[in-house]
C-alpha cells in the first residue's frame, strides 16, 4: 500500500497518515450553515474532501465519513425574517438545494449527516461537563468557555491569544469574563428557536455543535477533521479547546486539513463581500462535472482563481477524456501513478495531468491506458456518465434543450403549475410529492419570488 501523506495544519507539516484503526478510518468535515445556496467557494471543500474520502475507501476496508449541517444560527434566523417565512421552511428548502448541488457535483453522500437541532441533548451534556470541570461559566443566561483555562489555545492557528482577541471575529460583550471567551449556549427569545436547558431556554453556539456531533459519531478522538482555511480560527480552534477539555484528551483529531480560498479578481470569494457565484446559478450554464473538474485543477491548499473561462477549459478537458474512454467501463484497479499523485497530499493537478497522459497514450491506440483512465475516474469523481450523454449535454445551449428525460417541457410546466396551485391551497403534501416526482427525473426546481424555474441536475 502507498503511504498517504497529508499536510497537517496542527503540526504545520506534511506527515504520513496512519489511522487510529486501520479497519475504520474516521473523518469529519464541516458542512454548510443552511440559509442560502452554496457558492463556488463553499463547493471547493465539498469536492476536494470527497476525493480524499474516495481515496481512503480505496486504501482501507472502511471509512466513516461525517459531514454536519448547521441548521440553527443567527444568519438563518435573519434570512427567514427577511423572506417572511418560517425558519423550518428556510432550512428544509436550503438543505434540499444543498443536496441537489452536491449530487450535481458528483459528491458521495456522507455516512452520517447530523443536524445540530437533532443533537441538543448531546450539546447540553457536553456543556454541563465543561461547567463541572471549571472550563465554562454561566453569565446572564449565557454559557461561555474560558479560553485562558485551556493552555494550548492557539496551537492550531499558531497565533497568541492576544493576537486572536484583537481580530475582528471576536465578540467583546459585557457578560464575558475575558474578551476571548466564546459562547457555548445563549438565551432565545420566544420568537426564535430555543430549547429548555439548566441555564434557561436558549440555543447552542456554533462551535459546540461540531464538538458534540463529532464525538457522537466518531468518538472522542478520530483521524481527520477537514474544512476551509477560514475555519481555522475561531471555529476549529474552539472545537479543539472544548472537546479536549470535556473529554480529558490531548487531541481531538490527529490530522487537520484546510483548503485554500477561491478568489474572484484576486479577492477571497465570500457572501459578506457579495462577490460570489452560486453553484445553482452555474448549473444553468455548465454541467456539474465541469465545475468539479475546475475545482480540482489547483492544489487544494493553494488559492483557486475562479472564472467562467476556467469552466470552459474544464469542459474541453473533460471532452478530451470522455473521447478516450468511449466504450470502456470500470472493471479493475485505478492507475498506480495517479494514485501515487493523490497520495501526495491530495495532489489533484498532478493526478489530472496523469489522466491526460493516459489520454495521450489512448489516442495513440493504447487500450490498456484507456482502461486505466476509466478505472481511475471513480477516484476523481469524473467520467461518471456515458460519452454519448456527455456530448449531448455539451452541444446544448440551455437547460431546456439539454434534457434527456421522460417528460416533455409542456408536461413539466403543467406539473409546476399544479404544484403552485397546491401551495396556494396550503396542500403542502401534494406540492412536495410533485417536487419529489420531478427530482426522481433529475429535474430540480427553484422557487423565485415571481415564478418557479427548473433545470436538469
Amino acid at each position: 500500500m502507498n503511504n498517504l501523506n497529508l499536510y497537517n495544519t496542527l503540526e504545520k507539516k506534511i506527515s504520513v497518515f496512519n489511522p487510529i484503526d486501520k479497519n475504520d478510518v474516521r473523518m469529519y468535515a464541516c458542512g454548510p450553515t443552511v440559509y442560502d445556496f452554496i457558492h463556488i467557494g463553499n463547493a471547493r471543500p465539498l469536492v476536494v474532501f470527497d476525493v480524499l474520502v474516495r481515496l481512503l475507501r480505496k486504501m482501507y476496508p472502511k471509512v466513516t465519513y461525517v459531514r454536519n449541517i448547521t441548521d440553527i444560527d443567527d444568519k438563518i434566523n435573519k434570512r427567514a425574517t427577511e423572506k417572511k417565512i418560517k425558519i423550518s421552511e428556510l432550512t428544509k428548502e436550503t438543505i434540499k438545494n444543498f443536496h441537489n448541488d452536491c449530487k450535481s457535483l458528483g459528491n458521495l453522500y456522507p455516512d452520517f449527516e447530523p443536524r445540530a437541532t437533532d443533537h441538543i441533548n448531546e450539546i447540553i451534556e457536553m456543556i454541563e461537563i465543561l461547567i463541572s470541570k471549571g472550563f465554562a461559566y454561566v453569565s446572564s443566561g449565557n454559557v461561555l468557555f474560558s479560553v485562558e483555562k485551556y493552555k494550548k489555545y492557539g496551537l492550531l492557528s499558531g497565533r497568541s491569544l492576544k493576537d486572536m482577541i484583537s481580530g475582528s471575529r471576536v465578540d467583546v460583550a459585557e457578560y464575558k469574563d475575558k474578551p476571548g471567551d466564546f459562547i457555548l449556549w445563549k438565551p432565545s427569545t420566544e420568537d426564535l428557536p430555543g430549547w429548555n436547558s439548566p441555564w434557561g431556554r436558549g440555543r447552542p453556539g456554533w462551535h459546540i455543535e461540531c464538538s458534540a456531533m463529532s464525538k457522537k459519531y466518531l468518538g472522542e478522538q478520530f483521524d481527520i477533521h477537514a474544512g476551509g482555511l477560514d475555519l481555522i480560527f475561531p471555529h476549529h480552534e474552539n472545537e479543539i479547546a472544548q472537546s479536549c477539555c470535556a473529554n480529558d484528551s490531548e487531541v481531538m483529531a490527529n490530522f487537520w486539513l484546510h483548503n485554500g480560498y477561491v478568489t474572484s479578481e484576486g479577492e477571497k470569494m465570500s457572501k459578506s463581500l457579495g462577490n460570489f457565484t452560486t453553484i445553482n446559478e452555474l448549473l444553468f450554464q455548465f454541467n456539474g462535472e465541469a465545475i468539479r473538474y475546475a475545482l480540482l485543477q489547483a492544489h487544494y491548499r493553494a488559492p483557486l482563481s475562479f472564472s467562467k473561462k476556467s469552466l470552459e477549459e474544464a469542459k474541453k478537458s473533460l471532452s478530451r477524456l470522455y473521447r478516450a474512454v468511449d466504450g470502456f467501463e470500470v472493471n479493475g484497479n485505478p492507475d498506480k501513478e495517479l494514485i501515487i499523485n493523490l497520495c501526495d497530499d491530495i495532489n489533484t493537478p498532478k493526478a489530472l495531468a496523469r489522466a491526460h497522459y493516459l489520454t495521450d497514450q489512448a489516442n495513440k491506440g493504447s487500450k490498456e491506458c484507456a482502461q486505466k483512465l476509466k478505472n481511475s475516474s471513480k477516484i476523481l469523481g469524473v467520467l461518471s456518465q456515458s460519452t454519448e450523454r456527455w456530448f449531448k449535454f455539451e452541444k446544448k445551449d440551455n437547460q431546456n434543450q439539454s434534457l434527456e428525460i421522460a417528460l416533455t417541457e409542456k408536461e413539466i410546466d403543467e406539473l409546476i403549475l399544479k404544484r403552485q396551485i397546491a401551495k396556494e391551497n396550503k396542500d403542502y403534501t401534494n406540492a412536495d410529492q410533485i417536487r419529489e416526482q420531478l427530482l426522481k427525473l433529475d429535474i430540480i426546481l427553484e422557487d423565485k419570488p415571481d415564478k418557479t424555474i427548473w433545470r436538469k441536475s
